[in-house]
């Protein structure tokens, strides 16, 4: 491994082996961490939006089966 400090940026080197998977992972985590370093939103923001979501499947799902939607709600 090799870490390499430049202007405002950290760049970090593996050689390539088996746990390209695990490095994926910490990758994905450190993508995460720097998309929502700056949110404002709140827990309460997060579980209206997922609860709006899944709803939306949901309805789509019902309607592609041709479902009466009364019949799950």
């Amino acid at each position: 491994m090799k870490v390499e400090r430049q202007k405002d940026e950290i760049v970090v080197r593996f050689s390539a082996g088996k746990n390209a998977s695990k490095i994926q992972s910490i990758l994905d985590y450190l993508r995460y961490e720097e998309l929502t370093s700056k949110s404002k939103a709140t827990q309460k923001d997060l579980d209206l939006l997922l609860k709006e979501t899944k709803r939306g499947r949901f309805d789509k799902i019902i309607i592609e089966m041709g479902l009466d939607e009364k019949d799950y709600r």
